[in-house]
């Protein structure tokens, strides 16, 4: 096997009101939230799916089944805690991520440090490690009408 492996993910979740909106392990304060059978964070969703691809290990879904209630409103950085075991289980380290987040409102400009933070300390990674980066559609889409928010990660992993 490769000493470098990459891999990439996606996630979307369905904005609506009455849910949290928890992006890279932050809650933000807004109207509305994602509907999802976790906290639906869509951030730590596609990187664990980046992960888990990069070694083709399946995906979220697989691991982590929408129809299990161990995983009913469960805090998604648990997920992600138990993808980078299974990462380290197969003797590999993430390098670095690269994450975008694609949302109409809020605005998530004050949140990135926090939520690369959050994410770093999970991975036991340096902060420089994780990007994190928003962006609008422009009022195009399901997320220009702000009826969604979905999310890309690209991952380097390494072998130790």
């Amino acid at each position: 096997m490769s000493k470098l492996r990459i891999g990439n993910g996606y996630d979307v979740h369905v904005l609506a009101p009455g849910y949290k909106l928890v992006l890279g392990g932050v809650e933000i304060d807004h109207p509305k939230g994602c509907v999802a059978h976790s906290d639906g964070d869509v951030i730590i969703h596609a990187l664990c799916d980046a992960m888990l691809g990069a070694l083709a290990l399946n995906d979220i879904g697989y691991h982590f089944p929408d129809t299990n209630e161990e995983f009913c409103d469960i805090d998604s950085r648990i997920l992600l805690s138990r993808v980078c075991a299974l990462v380290a289980d197969k003797g590999y380290r993430l390098v670095n991520a690269d994450i975008t987040l694609l949302l109409q409102r809020p605005k998530v400009a004050p949140y990135i440090l926090s939520m690369r933070e959050a994410i770093a300390t999970v991975i036991g990674s340096d902060v420089e490690c994780i990007s994190v980066k928003a962006t609008t559609t422009e009022n195009l889409g399901f997320v220009g009408r702000e009826e969604g928010v979905a999310s890309y990660a690209t991952v380097l992993l390494e072998k130790e």
